[in-house]
């Protein structure tokens, strides 16, 4: 577009995000947490550098009934061989989580009587204390609202999420962490928490500031942007502005990253694909960037200035990809610190390069203001 219009040009000169510099990052070391949810297997772990993480989480435990299940004995490997490096990495957490996008299908009838959740609290605190791991992270997609499509939902999943947060605290007590992976929209935000009530029974929110725009939108956008900008108003900067506005405190926020990329296809050479009807293809993982959204497979790479937010387009082949590359996941580190977040966490850890990836850029810039 050669031209904005009026209304475009005073958005943009009113809601310029800050300039990124050194002078604006608050005197002493951050203290941030570096989470990594992991999805691999036992062995995969070993070619990552873990000394650079806070937390790991393992990914993903299940509903068996009320109680919360290792599905089977290749994750039980998995989660022993995570809580086995914390002998060489005796501040490194592990978390047990539960759910994922399709993976909390019976979340909502469990979670909405009592006894179901006290069964499903003591589940975890047996799980934790057998495995030796460090708590429990809830992935519940969505309490309230429309998650996995066919997965039940209903409006008192709000008040019973809150009741299910109470009972983990009451039975893990202060030994175990409790956090929970929530919606980076407004929506969740809205209508899935009590957040006044929930947060100061929590260690943390891990804030999915992704798939903002997911593989079911018709039209292309920035799946995981820093700020808002006029045409999307959906970014991790709107969800915790809508937090302060609740009077939030954002020590407890994670900000989110993503190692993976979205692709849409017979998408038109329009504004370079940003905003435009098309067809979702794919999901890549950040290891395989380069041979699949390089230069050489015909994409070119672009930023939006105002989101701080990467994309790609492929002039030929009509695809369009949205993800965090290094610059956008240096600016997000900049920003957690700049706002006095609890940390950054990212999905997920087995999508990076085993070296010079994006943990080496959060760990990095992360030194840096540390100096």
């Amino acid at each position: 577009m050669k031209w904005l219009s009026l209304a475009v040009c005073l958005f943009l000169l009113n809601n310029r995000p800050p300039a990124i510099t050194n002078e604006s990052v608050p005197a002493g070391p951050p203290t941030l947490n570096v989470l990594a949810y992991y999805s691999g297997n036992s062995s995969g772990i070993d070619g990552y550098a873990v000394d650079k993480l806070s937390h790991i989480i393992f990914s993903f435990c299940h509903l068996k009934g009320n109680r919360l299940s290792v599905d089977n004995a290749k994750d039980s490997a998995t989660i022993r061989k995570l809580v086995s490096l914390k002998k060489k990495h005796p501040r490194l957490k592990i978390m047990l989580s539960l759910g994922g996008w399709g993976g909390c299908e019976f979340c909502s009838p469990v979670f909405s009587t009592e006894s179901g959740r006290k069964e499903f609290a003591a589940s975890v605190q047996q799980l934790n204390n057998y495995f030796k791991t460090d708590g429990i992270d809830l992935d519940w997609e969505y309490p309230a609202i429309e998650g996995y499509p066919g997965h039940a939902y209903k409006n008192g999943d709000r008040n019973n999420f809150t009741e299910l947060v109470k009972e983990l605290r009451k039975v893990l007590g202060t030994k175990n962490e409790v956090s929970f992976a929530a919606g980076g929209f407004t929506k969740f935000i809205t209508e899935s928490i009590d957040w006044l009530a929930v947060m100061p029974l929590v260690d943390r929110v891990n804030l999915m500031s992704y798939d903002l725009v997911g593989g079911y939108s018709k039209i292309t956008g920035h799946h995981t942007p820093l700020y808002s900008n006029p045409r999307q108003v959906e970014s991790a900067d709107h969800a915790i502005s809508m937090f302060d506005s609740m009077g939030i405190s954002r020590s407890k926020i994670v900000i989110g990253a993503a190692f993976y990329a979205r692709t849409w296809e017979n998408v038109a050479d329009t504004n370079r694909g940003l905003y435009q009807p098309g067809v979702f293809k794919n999901f890549i993982a950040y290891r395989e960037f380069e041979n699949k959204i390089g230069r050489a497979q015909g994409f070119t790479i672009y930023r939006d200035s105002v989101s701080r937010a990467a994309w790609a387009y492929n002039k030929k082949g009509l695809v369009f990809a949205t993800f965090d590359d290094t610059l956008s996941i240096r600016e997000k580190v900049h920003y957690a610190i700049v706002k006095g977040l609890n940390g950054i966490m990212f999905w997920e850890l087995s999508l990076d390069k085993r070296r010079n990836g994006l943990l080496d850029v959060i760990d990095r810039n992360l030194r840096k203001h540390q100096h």
